[in-house]
């Protein structure tokens, strides 16, 4: 069924209805999915490897045909109005896909050209992204010599030069440590507080709790779940603690029923415990027991657990019905 026409004012970043692909051979990677992305969203899609994700983002970003079904960017239809469709958004891919042997004021300023942006004007943009990127003092090093984070940073402010409306992330951080990581992070929430819609994949379950308002999963070519992030965590019926004790724990520890305590460290201890338990209730037994609790930090596993949940051996992922 055709979607109705949408006006751009209102249309969402990304609509992707009854969405199905078939490769050579007649393996199904898209089973007929669906899912919208509100404008100025930071929206994580989420799958273990070959449920699907590269192809989604292959057909969204024009790099691999559909079988069947409709994709629209802001109320734009991809397949009747592909040029101004794919003017829309910019993509991130997994592969570092630049000249090693071009410097990365170069790369830029070349990539905009492609996109009929005047060299005086790129020229500008070009410094603009590579200060985003903390990579201005990079400008004219030969990007070989970069190391992987910068060139995971390169690749993002070179999508940023056409000014995209919808930036496609697939994977940024893979192979980068936690530090680069965490800036990198901050360097997408300021991009996404500009305004720009975001769509990340990532294997880095706590970076997309981190980032990302509303999320999908999918699995073997359907999308098993989706919704708001804060939602579908608290689907979860446990919930994790850290807590940071003062002094030295007592060898033996005290029992909470229905809940598991453990130590990880001799001045550390890790709680799981019913979502509906009362947390007063598990700090009157440590006191009880001696041990004084100096501070408490939530465990960042709610997302790993939700994920290996919808998409674990005994999840069976059936195919969307259209609405």
């Amino acid at each position: 069924m055709t979607q109705p026409h949408v006006s751009p004012a209102t249309a969402p970043a990304l609509s992707v209805r009854d969405l199905r692909k078939t490769y050579a051979g007649g393996v199904e990677a898209l089973k007929g999915i669906s899912l919208d992305v509100a404008p100025g969203d930071f929206f994580a899609l989420l799958g273990p490897n070959g449920a699907g994700k590269s192809t989604l983002i292959g057909i969204i970003s024009s790099l691999v045909n559909k079988t069947s079904g409709e994709v629209r960017l802001f109320g734009t239809d991809l397949h009747t109005r592909r040029d101004e469709a794919m003017r829309l958004i910019g993509l991130v891919p997994q592969e570092i896909n630049f000249n090693f042997f071009e410097k990365p004021f170069d790369i830029l300023v070349n990539y905009a050209g492609f996109y009929g942006i005047p060299r005086a004007e790129a020229m500008v943009r070009a410094e603009q992204e590579l200060k985003r990127a903390q990579l201005w003092d990079k400008a004219k090093t030969m990007s070989r010599t970069l190391s992987g984070g910068m060139k995971r940073r390169l690749m993002i402010a070179r999508a940023m030069m056409t000014r995209p409306r919808l930036l496609i992330l697939d994977e940024p951080t893979a192979g980068v440590d936690i530090e680069i990581r965490r800036g990198m992070w901050q360097t997408l929430k300021e991009i996404n507080a500009a305004g720009t819609t975001i769509i990340l994949t990532t294997h880095y379950l706590e970076e997309a709790e981190s980032l990302c308002r509303n999320l999908a999963i999918i699995d073997r070519g359907v999308i098993v779940e989706q919704g708001p992030m804060r939602a579908l965590l608290s689907k979860l019926d446990v919930e994790g603690f850290i807590f940071d004790i003062d002094g030295t724990l007592p060898a033996a520890l005290p029992q909470i029923d229905g809940a598991v305590l453990q130590a990880t460290d001799d001045h550390t201890l890790d709680l799981d415990m019913p979502r509906a338990m009362d947390l007063n209730r598990v700090f009157a037994t440590l006191d009880g027991a001696g041990i004084r609790v100096r501070s408490m930090r939530t465990k960042s596993n709610r997302l790993e657990e939700l994920f290996v949940r919808m998409t674990g051996p005994k999840a069976a992922p059936q195919p969307e019905t259209a609405a």
